[in-house]
């Protein structure tokens, strides 16, 4: 069997991200919030609110993971669900006041927090990261269109 030569590439982004989430989770819990709390408030912040899909799509919690997720920042009177002025199928999610508030102390103090691990990085550094992330993401994406 031939070398696979982009193994160690796919074990080290493994390990940055679990790093990272490492990292990053440990804040948010400090905070009083789990990851999927957090990314639904920070999601939610600075919006009219989203329908569940538009939730789902944008902070990639599975739709099973995300009502049980919403239930609980409910329970906290952090969210409130509300029928859709266009779609009587669809309700949306939005923070409430207390929820408002939250993010407005997390959500910054959360970004602090991540930015100080990348301190070390100069500008051009960051933007050559960024742009072999996104290559890697768009040949993944690719790799799973049907063939033409």
């Amino acid at each position: 069997m031939p070398s696979a030569a982009f193994l160690p590439a796919i074990r080290e982004l493994v390990r940055c991200y679990q790093a990272f989430e490492s990292y990053s989770s440990r804040h948010v819990r400090s905070m009083g919030l789990t990851s999927s709390q957090f990314d639904i408030i920070a999601t939610l912040g600075n919006t009219p609110g989203m329908t569940f899909k538009e939730l789902g799509e944008k902070t990639l919690i599975t739709k099973g993971t995300l009502t049980g997720v919403v239930d609980r920042l409910e329970a906290k009177k952090l969210v409130r669900r509300v029928p859709s002025a266009t779609d009587g199928r669809c309700q949306i999610v939005q923070l409430t006041a207390k929820g408002e508030a939250v993010f407005a102390e997390v959500f910054p103090a959360h970004l602090a927090h991540v930015g100080n691990a990348f301190q070390g990085f100069d500008p051009g550094e960051l933007q050559q990261t960024r742009d072999m992330l996104k290559r890697l993401g768009s040949v993944f994406k690719r790799a799973q269109e049907p063939s033409r």
